[in-house]
């Protein structure tokens, strides 16, 4: 998805541990004239991001988080502040952050993690 929108706010930093180590994240209420949403940040993004800065997303990706509706960069995916804004006003009142969506379970069958049928051992 390429999307150009302007930053309305951004959220404090929190810092969360995963797989990777720890990392730093923001949320930033971003939209145009149509309606915002929020743009998931990550660790060195926030700091290159400003309330009322306009930016270009390219490549980046919708999904539900919780079952709110969020915007990511992700890994493929790059943005550029532009010097010019094409935004004069974000709707506010059209937050799709803000609404919850159903998501769908994802069935997941059961796997042993370490041995299972095939790898027990056989008494004769």
């Amino acid at each position: 998805m390429n999307i150009i929108v302007k930053v309305v706010s951004k959220s404090e930093v929190r810092n969360v541990v995963g797989r990777g180590g720890s990392h730093r994240v923001a949320d930033a209420l971003v939209g145009d004239e149509t309606g915002c949403l929020y743009l998931t940040l990550w660790d060195d993004n926030i700091d290159q991001i400003e309330e009322e800065d306009t930016i270009r997303v390219t490549n980046g990706y919708v999904n539900l988080f919780r079952g709110n509706m969020r915007l990511n960069i992700g890994r493929y995916g790059s943005f550029e502040v532009l010097e010019t804004s094409p935004i004069t006003e974000v709707n506010t009142e059209n937050n799709l952050s803000s609404k919850r969506y159903e998501q769908e379970r994802r069935y997941r069958p059961y796997q042993p993690r370490y041995g299972g049928r095939r790898y027990q051992r056989r008494r004769y």
